[in-house]
């Protein structure tokens, strides 16, 4: 395995003086993220839930963009647009808390259909 197939990244979430609200540090960058309501918590800022899903829009965006540059693609835009639910009353899993469904729509431009299926293909598969 080469060097560069190798990625590491770490991060930090601690506790504030807020109840329910956390400051999360990844190398020099921060941001503050609140439990939901429903956990008594402020609710003000980004939720855990919602992060994990900009996270894995933000995946999908980038790694869109990766393969249209190595395709050589007149890719112009990527968005990506998620939406979860957990629904507690019937759990995935009676040990852990998971999302019941998860969707993900990707909106390309500057390709037309056939091509913009490749690339969500090519994503998909990775």
């Amino acid at each position: 395995m080469a060097a560069s197939d190798v990625r590491e990244y770490s991060a930090e979430a601690r506790s504030t003086s807020a109840f329910g609200r956390v400051l999360v540090s990844a190398r020099d960058q921060h941001l503050v993220v609140d439990g939901p309501v429903q956990n008594g918590c402020p609710g003000e800022a980004i939720t855990p839930g919602e992060l994990f899903l900009a996270a894995v829009a933000s995946c999908g965006v980038e790694l869109v963009e990766v393969i249209a540059r190595e395709r050589g693609t007149g890719l112009s835009q990527v968005t990506a647009r998620i939406s979860g639910t957990i629904d507690r009353s019937r759990p995935v899993r009676s040990d852990l808390t998971v999302f019941n469904s998860v969707h993900l729509d990707l909106e390309l431009g500057g390709v037309g259909d056939e091509e913009a299926a490749a690339l969500v293909a090519a994503f998909t598969a990775r």
